[in-house]
């Protein structure tokens, strides 16, 4: 056993059904990039992940209990040594920018009333062309109660204590699990922007967030709603209507950007 990994202070989870195999790659080497961590990969079989083994681009392997996605990820956090004080999962699909978890774990360690760092997100094609860059900044955070969900989940990090002491991710939600989490965790603590690229978000028709984008905004306006006085969710359709639209309007316009630049 590597005695290395009780060291580490940070821990990735790359949920995988080995798919998108052409991209995993690229999505372990972001990490391992992105500074000193413990890496995760789940899957259901770990037959199609020995290559990636023998270049040391991950540290351990857990069986997927093949409960979905927010059970797998769940799982893989579990799994992580105790040691690990700082974690978030990155699709196979997506990367980190380099030394990027050295500076969100930097701000977690120095700000203990911090438990959530985020910054700015690139989102990109399968062929990795940029589409949009997503920065929000810390307007993100407010907005989340009555707008879009622009706080990118890849490239953030959480504090492990927090992310245990809300219950992890909510199964009930398929796609909108990552809203569910960051309005658990604005009510035990800060959620910090830091003014910089921390990651690249891969938009493409097998993504779920493209191919279910109906049922991630409809989850999330659930979300928004459920936070909300019985007074104020009762008026909430005249806000919630328009600002669902607005969203999966925002979804066609992405990928009518990316049809755009495929024929270039």
């Amino acid at each position: 056993m590597n005695s290395s990994k009780f060291t580490k202070k940070i821990g990735i989870v790359v949920p995988t059904l080995g798919a998108r195999i052409q991209f995993l790659e690229e999505t372990l080497r972001s990490i391992r990039a992105a500074g000193n961590c413990l890496i995760t990969v789940v899957s259901p079989v770990n037959t199609f992940l020995d290559r990636f083994a023998d270049r040391g681009l991950f540290d351990e392997w857990v069986n997927d209990p093949m409960l979905g996605l927010v059970e797998a990820i769940n799982h893989g956090i579990r799994s992580l040594p105790k040691s690990v004080e700082f974690v978030n999962w990155l699709g196979d699909d997506d990367t980190l920018t380099p030394n990027s978890l050295s500076v969100t774990s930097e701000i977690l360690e120095m700000n203990p009333e911090i438990v959530c760092v985020f910054g700015k997100c690139q989102y990109v094609n399968e062929m990795g062309k940029p589409i949009w860059m997503n920065k929000s900044g810390k307007f993100a955070v407010p907005l989340i109660r009555f707008g879009p969900q622009l706080i990118p989940q890849p490239g953030a990090l959480f504090r492990r204590t927090a992310f245990d002491g809300v219950g992890g991710l909510d199964s009930k939600y398929k796609l909108a699990f990552d809203l569910d989490l960051l309005f658990k965790l604005r009510r035990v603590g800060q959620i910090h922007y830091v003014d910089q690229q921390l990651s690249t978000f891969r938009w493409h028709s097998e993504s779920l967030s493209v191919t279910h984008r109906e049922v991630s905004v409809r989850e999330a306006s659930q979300i928004r709603k459920a936070s909300f006085p019985k007074v104020v969710s009762n008026v909430s359709p005249a806000w919630e209507i328009p600002i669902s639209y607005l969203i999966l309007f925002a979804g066609k316009i992405l990928t009518l950007i990316d049809k755009l630049k495929k024929q270039k």
